[in-house]
């Protein structure tokens, strides 16, 4: 179960690192918060591409403090309905990849796979560092080896 303190969804905070309330799914919240980013993906890849750079880096340094002061108020390192960070990591995903639906999914898959099984230094990241920074970065570094595997794979089937 993926209990959340009582009235987290009221606080502006806690709403937005639990992903717009999808965090709080009973169950996969992070599953639930990656789908949560294909909508503000689909929003922010219409900007020009330093626009979009912006954005993802401004979510990027505000989900340290979101994220980190939720989990402060919590009393825990890095609740399973803080989903912020998978937000971030998705955006990072598709950076460059060409807007298409195969794109998404790819990308969806490839995120959830990294953000999931955590290969070093993804894991080393997830439990040595501590805080915000610690629970945005290991999600971050996921959408950087997703997005090489995303690239790889358009180059390879020729959809690039």
């Amino acid at each position: 179960m993926n209990k959340i303190p009582e009235g987290s969804l009221k606080n502006p905070l806690h709403f937005l690192a639990l992903g717009f309330g999808s965090g709080a799914a009973p169950v996969a919240p992070g599953t639930f918060g990656t789908l949560v980013a294909i909508p503000v993906y689909l929003l922010l890849v219409q900007l020009p591409f330093v626009g979009y750079l912006f954005s993802v880096v401004l979510i990027s340094v505000v989900g340290v403090y979101i994220c980190g002061r939720t989990a402060e108020d919590w009393g825990v390192h890095d609740h399973s309905a803080i989903v912020w960070d998978e937000i971030a990591g998705f955006l990072v995903t598709m950076i460059l990849a060409p807007v298409s639906i195969v794109s998404v999914v790819l990308g969806f898959a490839y995120f959830r796979l990294f953000d999931i099984w955590k290969p070093f230094p993804i894991s080393w990241l997830d439990k040595k560092v501590e805080g915000g920074f610690g629970i945005m970065i290991d999600d971050l570094l996921a959408g950087i080896f997703a997005a090489l595997l995303l690239q790889l794979t358009l180059y390879l089937l020729d959809l690039f």
